[in-house]
């Protein structure tokens, strides 16, 4: 005890005392739990070693932080964790009566529900969860779920059989003697959101046999109707009887009236707090009205106006756009990051996490003049994703006629056509708003791809699932069924995926390793699973694999792969030495030199060998690579503007002219059947006057 100052005992049971004490390191209050072994029974002492192990499993921002333990004077001493508001009981009983805004009981909810899932997901069962055990911050306003003396870690095959936890908190299949697992916490945790709501327990008797019958019966009292009919039924479906009937964690974290709260919790809690102006479609055409900006305004001096340099610009060209065109932004303040494009979408991610798309108006297209062979270019108009203005994008992925997008915490949600199950919701019905992939919200998901009708996503476990259409073995399931839940995928051992890439007909994957996985359609070996030696023979033939398998073709399976771009019939990929090899058809000059349009061997393309290559991207029959220094090449078919530039020697790499007002730097490149979209940011800004 040492290094640490008591200040007073703040509890005392038959499991020893608590004492809050100062930390003398650094002045910070923590909770010491002082637990006497020596007169204990051993099963007394395996509980507290108990409480030891399972604390020091979890790492969460609202579980009870647990930081170290030692023996002093024959007590095992714990120290946690001090939560300056005491407990959610005690916050209860000083209402007297006076009910909680739903608005407040959703937070909290949300919190524990967030914890429980990390509880879970390390295969703990809490088994008394409480108000009592569920402990509040100063401002009682962040939940920290505490006490795991009675937890219990799960092996794989092992059940909760002992009765334990406190008595009317007890689920009806305990009361029967049957196990206890997850849906006996989320019983528990019903309860406790019945007493937010109602301010008095569920289940409540004069005596043990009496409150055992209450729960065995399941009646409770009804909530008020002050409270939303969506919040009634949750906690009925959480106090079912049959525990089958439960919702999960994800189910209930998926609820519409959940799902902004939980993704506001990571703005609203303990940050400063920030001014966000969501602006409707109309502002961002613009009303007529001055707008001011803290940067880049307009300014006069000396009778001289400086125009506001925009923070970022987007070109687009192909699909009758027959040179880069740049794309309305809604407005000069925008910051894009991260572009996608798809058969017919265009989305971007802005440096605050708002996602937008540009909806084309296609002007001019159903009156052409007899004879005509190209309409008048459509505009674009940009429209930030309705109903999602607390959530903050990072990453978008755009499919055929749907669209991925990623949020900050690792939440994946999709919207648009539902065929062949590619929006992950276990059914194959369109979705127009973006919900959340309900399979994956136990998941960190840090990157997703899609194809055009199946998607590949990868988490920070290093973990792959991919859903969609089946056929060709592009998900690697190993089999050519289709899926519409996310589903996980084998990677064998000691491979640690990083990114995931989809094509049209096959996957790939991208590993820590700088490796490359394959699966799917291998036509033209544009998958480089041909086995090809270091001198070009053939040794073997490869149509289609079901399962992610190593690039056979060499150079490939030997070279160090910092990114990977597919195409509909060809594949590109950047080496670690910024080289650019294509491989797979060329009947349209898509792999970027003079080789026979039957070629199966891994090519580097050699013309643009003396630039180092930092990003490329593969559309259907053309391929755009972006070097270091900020040139943008093209090559393959030219029809329809795919190239963005003349079609001489379309099958060589050439320089695509993007306007140089100033100088740029390209941070974002996306490209899809006959289009291609590129982001850039300035790479120099003078100093605001």
């Amino acid at each position: 005890m040492e290094k640490y100052e008591k200040i007073r005992v703040v509890g005392r049971g038959a499991y020893g005392t608590v004492h809050l004490c100062i930390r003398l390191s650094d002045r910070k209050q923590v909770i010491i739990k002082q637990i006497p072994v020596e007169q204990m029974t051993k099963d007394e002492r395996q509980a507290a070693l108990n409480e030891v192990k399972v604390l020091s499993m979890l790492h969460h921002p609202n579980i009870i932080q647990y930081y170290e333990n030692f023996l002093e004077d024959k007590a095992l001493m714990i120290v946690m964790e001090y939560a300056q508001g005491g407990t959610l009981l005690d916050f209860l009983q000083s209402r007297n009566g006076c009910l909680l805004e739903e608005e407040d009981i959703l937070k909290f909810l949300a919190q524990m529900l967030l914890s429980l899932q990390h509880v879970h997901s390390k295969q703990i069962l809490h088994r008394d969860l409480k108000t009592q055990n569920i402990l509040l911050d100063k401002k009682k306003e962040i939940v920290k779920i505490g006490d795991f003396g009675i937890s219990k870690v799960l092996s794989s095959k092992s059940k909760a059989y002992t009765v334990v936890g406190t008595p009317c908190y007890i689920s009806p299949e305990l009361c029967e003697g049957k196990p206890y697992n997850q849906k006996s916490d989320i019983w528990a945790l019903g309860c406790v959101l019945y007493e937010l709501a109602t301010l008095k327990r569920a289940f409540e008797a004069a005596n043990l046999p009496a409150l055992i019958l209450k729960i065995m019966r399941g009646t409770f009292s009804p909530i008020s109707s002050h409270y939303s009919p969506q919040l009634q039924d949750l906690i009925r479906r959480m106090l079912h009887l049959d525990p089958t009937k439960r919702p999960t964690i994800n189910q209930i974290m998926a609820q519409p009236i959940l799902i902004n709260t939980i993704m506001n919790l990571h703005t609203d809690m303990g940050k400063v707090p920030s001014v966000r102006i969501n602006r409707p479609l109309s502002s961002m055409q613009g009303t007529g009205r001055q707008r001011m900006s803290l940067r880049g305004n307009t300014t006069a001096r000396d009778g001289i106006s400086s125009k506001p340099q925009p923070l970022s610009s987007v070109f687009c060209w192909g699909g009758g756009i027959l040179s880069p065109s740049k794309l309305p932004l809604p407005n000069n303040e925008t910051q894009v990051v991260q572009v996608s494009i798809g058969r017919t979408q265009r989305a971007a991610v802005t440096k605050n996490g708002r996602l937008f798309v540009w909806e084309s108006q296609a002007v001019g297209t159903e009156s052409l003049i007899p004879g005509a062979t190209e309409g008048v270019a459509p505009m674009f108009v940009p429209r930030y994703l309705e109903g999602q203005a607390a959530v903050t994008i990072q990453h978008v992925a755009c499919g055929d006629l749907f669209t991925a997008c990623l949020t900050d915490r690792g939440i994946l949600m999709t919207f648009g056509s539902g065929v062949n199950g590619c929006l992950g919701h276990g059914n194959c019905s369109d979705v127009t708003q973006a919900k959340i992939v309900e399979a994956l919200l136990g998941y960190e998901v840090t990157q997703v791809s899609c194809g055009a009708s199946h998607v590949l996503a990868v988490t920070n476990e290093h973990e792959v699932f991919a859903w969609g259409r089946g056929d060709n073995g592009r998900l690697g399931l190993g089999s050519y069924e289709s899926t519409a839940s996310p589903k996980p995928v084998p990677v064998g051992q000691n491979v640690h995926p990083c990114s995931v890439h989809c094509g049209m007909d096959c996957s790939v994957i991208l590993t820590l390793e700088n490796s490359l996985l394959c699966s799917g359609s291998n036509r033209y070996n544009k998958l480089a699973l041909d086995t090809i030696t270091a001198d070009g023979y053939t040794e073997q033939m490869v149509e289609e694999v079901l399962t992610f398998t190593p690039v056979q073709s060499a150079p490939l399976n030997s070279l160090a792969v910092k990114m990977v771009a597919q195409g509909t019939s060809h594949s590109a990929l950047i080496t670690e030495d910024g080289e650019c090899y294509t491989f797979g058809s060329n009947q349209f000059g898509q792999l970027g030199c003079d080789c026979d349009p039957g070629n199966r061997r891994p090519v580097l393309v050699a013309s643009i060998k003396h630039h180092s290559i930092a990003m490329l991207s593969c559309g259907d029959i053309f391929t755009v690579a972006v070097s270091t220094d900020n040139e943008v090449f093209t090559w393959g078919k030219s029809s329809r503007g795919r190239l963005g530039r003349p079609d001489e020697d379309s099958h060589l790499p050439k320089v695509v002219a993007l306007p140089k007002d100033e100088p740029f730097t390209v941070n974002s490149l996306s490209s899809s059947h006959g289009s291609t979209l590129i982001a850039t940011k300035p790479s120099q800004r003078s100093p605001s006057p």
